[in-house]
């Protein structure tokens, strides 16, 4: 298996897609490495690009709140994206960019091995649990596969465009903190 050093360095001086080129720096991941509870979102954002870390904007900032509000320390999660670098305009990623670094994501999460994934969005979710999967529809619902426990819960982002969802989303996260206190 790879070292977490090897596959952050392969990352580093990831060439596979054009979004190297405009990237100020690679957005690896962050957090605790042998974390039970692993965030997926879909992208970074301008500043996450800026300063090379994911979910430090204003949306990294909503998420942290959610964390806090239900007794969760971001320092006991591992919080990483599918694309590794910045699509531009902060667009949805396009397939062949997913692709380029879904190996990424997959060698982190097998690194970490964590009990339970929460996908951030319908973008991430669409890619980990199912191509079909409607947010509005099945956000906070669990599945399990290979051991995991996983779910998709409302991005941040969406979050601060909608703050009516804003109720919905908190009791997604207080089902995902009694699960992990549960662990």
């Amino acid at each position: 298996m790879i070292s977490w050093e090897q596959l952050e360095s392969t990352c580093q001086q990831c060439q596979r897609c054009a979004l190297a080129e405009t990237r100020t720096n690679c957005v690896f991941g962050v957090g605790n490495r042998e974390a039970k509870l692993m965030f997926v979102g879909e992208a970074p954002g301008e500043q996450e690009d800026l300063q090379g870390i994911p979910f430090v904007g204003a949306a990294g900032k909503l998420l942290t709140d959610l964390l806090t509000s239900v007794g969760i320390s971001r320092d006991e999660v591992y919080i990483a994206n599918i694309l590794k670098c910045r699509p531009p305009k902060n667009r949805d990623p396009l397939p062949e960019e997913e692709d380029a670094c879904i190996d990424y994501l997959r060698a982190q999460t097998a690194l970490i091995r964590p009990a339970m994934l929460v996908c951030l969005g319908r973008v991430a979710a669409k890619r980990i649990i199912d191509k079909d999967y409607q947010i509005m529809k099945q956000h906070g619902q669990w599945i399990e596969r290979g051991g995991l426990a996983m779910t998709a819960t409302l991005h941040p982002s969406a979050l601060l465009r909608n703050p009516n969802n804003r109720p919905m989303t908190y009791l997604d996260f207080v089902d995902i903190a009694k699960r992990l206190r549960n662990l």
